[in-house]
């Protein structure tokens, strides 16, 4: 007589489960950018938004900050030949371009921040613009000395950049031109009398310090 199997109905249900290890792995989704948006304080595109692709170490500067800045170096940048050092979003460039100043490079190495930039090139029609795929400290070394009337430096934060695109700034900006410098920490004047800069205003926000930079020769 056979014997009857001591496994009861459900457990034998059990056993015909894959073990977890077993079982086909989900798909992984790929995570879909989150799409932010800031936007032009003022002049000719006064109000417009400018889609932000969430990006590692992206960090656009802040409205109030930005807002500051350019009352700071005034409302109409006509005929202002400028740099944006270290692109990212390209506010700082594209607000210098919408309030009038004739030439405007941003720069920035990232590809797909590169393309950003060109499409918002494009959806402003900003003629004075030029976007230059590229690394900021070596753009700057290759301007023609005291030929800029504003250069705007925002480097990533945990980069050791500041130094070297400061002295490069110190020599390209104009006499009674103006160096933006976006960092973690106070810059003083001794930290920034190797590069012949001075500090013109300052204001802190947060994690942030705005500092406005003039040459040492225009103090006087």
């Amino acid at each position: 007589m056979a014997q009857e199997s001591s496994l009861h109905p459900k457990s034998l249900m059990k056993q015909d489960k894959p073990a977890a290890s077993q079982r086909p792995a989900r798909p992984i989704r790929p995570r879909t950018p989150q799409t932010h948006e800031v936007r032009i304080i003022g002049g000719l595109w006064k109000r417009t938004k400018l889609a932000v692709v969430e990006h590692p170490g992206l960090r656009p500067t802040p409205d109030r900050v930005r807002e500051t800045l350019f009352n700071w170096l005034g409302q109409d940048l006509s005929g202002w030949r400028c740099i944006d050092a270290f692109a990212g979003t390209g506010v700082l460039g594209f607000e210098a371009a919408s309030r009038g100043a004739k030439e405007v490079l941003l720069v920035e190495q990232d590809t797909g921040l590169v393309a950003q930039l060109k499409r918002v090139q494009t959806q402003l029609q900003a003629s004075a613009t030029q976007i230059v795929r590229g690394d900021g400290v070596a753009a700057l070394k290759h301007l023609d000395p005291a030929s800029m009337d504003a250069i705007f430096l925002d480097p990533p934060f945990d980069s050791v950049l500041f130094e070297a695109a400061l002295q490069a700034a110190g020599r390209a900006v104009a006499n009674g031109g103006f160096v933006y410098l976006e960092a973690p920490i106070l810059w003083t004047d001794a930290q920034l009398a190797g590069a012949e800069l001075h500090v013109h205003r300052h204001l802190k926000a947060g994690a942030v310090h705005a500092h406005l930079l003039k040459r040492l020769q225009a103090s006087a």
